[in-house]
């Protein structure tokens, strides 16, 4: 079993927020492997289902960016998984918009809920860091970070979005650099 989570801010208000992307990809997993009705569990939404041979649990947690720690940490508890398990889906700034790479471990960036994370369980666990760009100027991070995705990158996210549930089935077998080949191939069609 694997749980895979994804980093985002509860609330409509957030939904489209570039820092969303998480629950963003989430959910189109879910949609796209048929995954099982929503429940409220460790301070989250989950959703439980497969991906190609692979039991996952998808996890949102509903505590808001800094604290997503604790419901990571109480569902690999209550599971009893160690951080080979998890996956955390998330935004990442040093990345274009839209570029996708995988990686274990390493720092966080200055990013609340990878830190979260780190605090509560350390720093070796999957990620996969989806793209958002910088702004340019430091001062802008966090209008850039929380604002919406702008009407001109729609077609764009949605292309990524179905590009990452579509391969997903690499990640869930634990073929990083193929999943991050397939998903930049479909992206460049």
């Amino acid at each position: 079993m694997q749980v895979w989570v994804g980093l985002g801010n509860p609330g409509t208000q957030y939904a489209m927020n570039r820092h969303n992307v998480g629950f963003m990809v989430l959910d189109a997993m879910a949609e796209i492997h048929g995954f099982g009705p929503v429940q409220k569990k460790f301070s989250g939404w989950l959703q439980e289902g497969r991906i190609g041979t692979e039991k996952i649990l998808l996890l949102k947690p509903a505590t808001y960016m800094n604290e997503s720690g604790r419901a990571v940490g109480e569902a690999l508890r209550f599971y009893k998984l160690g951080l080979d398990a998890l996956t955390v889906f998330h935004d990442e700034l040093d990345l274009p918009p839209f570029k996708v790479k995988v990686k274990r471990g390493g720092g966080t960036a200055g990013h609340n809920g990878l830190r979260s994370i780190d605090q509560h369980l350390g720093p070796d666990f999957r990620r996969v860091r989806i793209g958002i760009g910088h702004p340019g100027h430091k001062d802008r991070v966090t209008g850039h970070v929380l604002g919406n995705y702008a009407k001109s990158e729609i077609d764009d996210l949605a292309d990524m979005l179905g590009a990452i549930a579509g391969e997903a089935d690499w990640l869930a077998r634990g073929d990083d650099t193929r999943f991050m080949n397939e998903v930049a191939l479909r992206l460049q069609d």
